[in-house]
Formats: structure tokens, C-alpha cells, sequence
């Protein structure tokens, strides 16, 4: 059994301490002190939006197929709403801006199932083609309408994912102040007018919403724009947990399958590892991915996201529900706590580890032990684990892509085991991850490779 990382110290906070008096509001002049991030980090100053010659290489966006510069992510929010649950009524939403805004089925997203056994959460969820970002808290009280326990949840919503978590630590304030002083709203409402966006159509969109760019931002360099995006340490926490089943993760995701991952609350350490899922199946070559479906992170589902989930062709995903593993017609892989699972019986050899995969294995971990190293004893800036995580199944991936494209432009257009070993798997027991391979990605090839199971 692999090593459980829940108990390292990036996780360690994720069911805080008992709700205590709110702390003093985070405003300050100009609007600044809204996203002062968690772990004492020092509020983020208000994004300029710069013009393409001043975009650094950590700016540079990365969607299916192509590698391009895109243009600095603005600080946009489009709703601020409070969740509270009512014991007569369930869960509802309380209070919301902009106040003519679909928040249907939020009520659910920002207050995972399972969450009254614990003190506080938090949860990134997707609301149509907006993300979202909910703190949960729960606090006892002396109240029998209450039931002994009043649980709220505050979020936001905005149409990229990655500039939400710059607010982690103003809504943990805010659950707690609406907790301790419920109706006062004052401090909320600021903050959305001080950060609330307008969303234009831009030219050629046809009025449509902006494209949803989820894929981190790959570069060597790029830490300081990706500690935004997620807490540093999720990656190796990731690697701690699933250890060598990583390697299936990988080729579920690159396979653009449908992955639910299930865990009881608290559900914001699943989050991570939905994104971590996705990190696996970057790749950055011209002429990849335009004929299969985008990946999808869903973040946290529950049963309300039944009829949304029955429509999509790929996506990951995580769950406090158990009742989603007998919905088989939702997914392809069921992740329970470690164990990767999945009920058809064609991807059945790809839940086998190979000695490609221990290989592939090994070399990451040497690859961190020696970054590690390098950061002991050079004072100079180095790539944090974060990026040789990525980095290293982008290149994997690109590897492996553009062989398959050489050999689809070659003459006889033949793919042997050395071509395969020289992509870095395993001749036959990857053999059936080829096959599904080209044929997910419309890539003409002939394997050559012979089946061991048959004559």
C-alpha cells in the first residue's frame, strides 16, 4: 500500500480548528487586502494588464495541441454568494451578487455532502462555464432550531479557476465572520464591487463566453505565476499518495477518459488531485488534440451534476457521494481513496504497472531527490518540484506524440516495439494504451508490435 501524504503539512490545515471570533475585516485603501492568500502570504496587487511584448515565459497559456501566449488572466469575479443550511429546508443560498444571477444547484456544490462531521473545508466546483471557490465552516451553537450546529459556506464564482485561489483566505475570514455576526454583509458586497468583472464578447466570439483556460502555465520558470494557482507542494503531495499508480492516472488522462475520484470530506485536498490529474496530459506540440474532446476539471460533483455529467465525453472529477460508483454510465475510472478501478473491460490492461511505468517512476523521483539536492546547496533560483512535475510528463508526452506523428508521415507507416521503447513504454504491456492512443487521437499508423496472448 502506498504511503498515505494526507498528513504532510500542506494538508495538515484543510479541517481547521473550531470557528473562533472573526478576525478584523482585511480592507484597506484603494480596495487592496482582498486576496492575501493562506499561509501569511502578502495580498496580491491588483493584475495590470499588459500588452503581449511584456508577457514573461511564465505567462504562456497551454491548451490541447498548441503552446501560445496568451494574455495575462484578468481579476475577474462575476458573483459572491453565501450558502447556509437550514434544518427545515436543507441547504439554500442565503445571499448573492449580483442578485439576478443563476445560482441554481450552488447551494449543493458549495457545501459537499458529508460536511457536517467536520469542523471546515474547502471546495472548488464548476457552475456552467464559470469556476467556483467555497469555504465551509461549521460552528456549534446553543440553539435547538439549529440543531446545536450552524454550517455556511461563502464562494465565488469567475471564469477561470486560477486566480481563485489569491482569495482563499478572505472567504475563510468571511465564513467565519458570517457565522459569528449572520446578515452582515457589508464586507462581501465591497469586495465584489471592488473586484467584480463585466464580461465582454470579443471579436469573432459571436457574443459566446471567453474559452475556459484550465491547463497550467508550462515553463521552466513559471513558479512564481503558478503559486497562484494552486498551493505549492499539491504536485508531490500527488506523487506521495498514489505513488506508482500515477503512471495509470497518466494514461487515463492522456486518453481523455472520464475520472471520478471519490473521497469522504474533506473535500478541498480532492480538489488538488483533480488538477494534478489534469497536469498529467499536457502536451505542447502543434497538431495534437484538435480531434479529441477537451478534458474537463469539474472539481467537486454530487448527485445535482448527474444530468450535466451524462452529456460528457471526458472530464475528471471528484465526489463524497459512494452512490456515483453505481452510476457506471458516468464514468470510465473510479478512483476510491488509492485504489484505481474501472469497469470496461478493454482498458482492463491498463491498470496493470509495467517496467516501463516503475521506470518512468523511478526516473521522477531521481529527478526530484536531485532538485532537491541542487536547492541544499545553490543559492541561485532553481525550478521547484512543481515545475519537473509537469515539465516531466509534458515532455514525456510530447515524446511519445511526436514519434507517433514521424511515423504517420513516413512512408510505410509502420510503429515496431523499438519505436515504442523509444517513446519510453513498454512494447507489450502498453500495447493496448497504443491502440486506444491512436485511435483517440486519429492517428494513422500501423502497430506491429505482436500480442503476447496470442499466437
Amino acid at each position: 500500500m502506498v504511503e498515505r501524504g494526507d498528513a504532510a503539512p500542506l494538508l495538515r490545515w484543510a479541517e481547521g480548528p473550531a470557528v473562533s471570533p472573526p478576525q478584523a475585516p482585511e480592507l484597506q485603501a484603494g480596495g487592496r487586502g482582498w486576496g492575501s492568500g493562506g499561509g501569511g502570504r502578502p495580498a496580491a496587487e491588483p493584475p495590470r494588464r499588459r500588452e503581449p511584448e511584456e508577457l514573461g515565459a511564465s505567462e504562456v497559456l497551454l491548451q490541447p495541441g498548441r503552446l501560445e501566449l496568451g494574455d495575462v488572466e484578468e481579476d475577474q469575479v462575476v458573483a459572491v454568494f453565501v450558502v447556509t443550511f437550514d434544518p427545515r429546508s436543507g441547504n439554500m443560498v442565503e445571499w448573492c451578487l449580483p442578485q439576478d444571477i443563476d445560482l441554481e444547484g450552488v447551494e449543493f456544490k458549495s457545501m459537499a455532502s458529508g460536511s457536517h462531521k467536520i469542523q471546515s473545508d474547502f471546495i472548488y466546483f464548476r457552475k456552467g462555464p464559470f469556476f467556483g471557490l467555497a469555504c465551509f465552516a461549521n460552528m456549534p451553537v446553543e440553539s435547538e432550531l439549529e440543531r446545536g450546529a450552524r454550517m455556511k459556506s461563502v464562494g465565488i464564482l469567475s471564469p477561470s479557476y486560477t486566480l481563485l485561489y489569491r482569495y482563499m483566505h478572505f472567504l475563510e475570514n468571511q465564513v467565519r465572520h458570517q457565522l459569528e455576526t449572520p446578515g452582515h454583509y457589508s464586507h462581501l458586497a465591497a469586495f465584489y464591487e471592488d473586484k467584480k468583472g463585466v464580461l465582454h464578447a470579443g471579436p469573432g466570439r459571436g457574443g459566446s463566453l471567453p474559452p475556459v483556460y484550465w491547463l497550467p502555465s508550462i515553463h521552466r520558470y513559471m513558479y512564481p505565476e503558478m503559486k497562484i494557482t494552486h498551493p505549492a507542494g499539491c504536485m508531490s503531495q500527488f506523487i506521495k499518495f498514489f505513488g506508482e499508480q500515477i503512471l495509470i492516472l497518466w494514461k487515463f488522462a492522456l486518453l481523455r477518459k472520464r475520472i471520478l475520484i471519490f473521497s469522504p470530506p474533506p473535500v478541498g485536498v480532492v480538489c488538488y488531485r483533480v488538477y494534478c490529474c489534469c497536469c498529467l496530459a499536457n502536451v505542447s506540440l502543434p497538431g495534437i488534440g484538435g480531434t479529441i474532446p477537451e478534458s474537463k476539471p469539474f472539481f467537486y460533483v454530487n448527485v445535482a451534476d448527474i444530468e450535466s455529467l451524462e452529456v460528457e465525453v471526458s472530464y475528471v472529477a471528484c465526489t463524497t457521494e459512494k452512490i456515483f460508483e453505481e452510476k457506471r454510465e458516468l464514468y470510465d475510472v473510479y478512483v476510491d481513496n488509492q485504489n484505481v478501478k474501472t469497469h470496461h473491460d478493454h482498458l482492463q490492461p491498463l491498470l496493470k504497472i509495467n517496467s516501463a511505468d516503475r521506470e518512468k517512476y523511478r526516473r521522477l523521483n531521481e529527478q526530484r531527490q536531485m532538485l532537491l539536492y541542487s536547492q541544499e546547496v545553490e543559492e541561485d533560483y532553481n525550478p521547484c518540484e512543481e515545475d519537473l512535475f509537469v515539465l516531466f510528463f509534458l515532455e514525456q508526452n510530447n515524446r511519445i506524440f511526436q514519434t507517433l506523428l514521424e511515423v504517420s508521415a513516413s512512408q510505410d507507416k509502420t510503429l515496431t516495439a523499438e519505436h515504442a521503447r523509444g517513446m519510453g513504454l513498454d512494447p507489450q504491456g502498453d500495447r493496448s494504451f497504443l491502440m486506444d492512443l491512436l485511435e483517440a487521437y486519429g492517428i494513422d499508423v500501423m502497430l506491429v508490435i505482436d500480442n503476447p496472448c496470442c499466437p
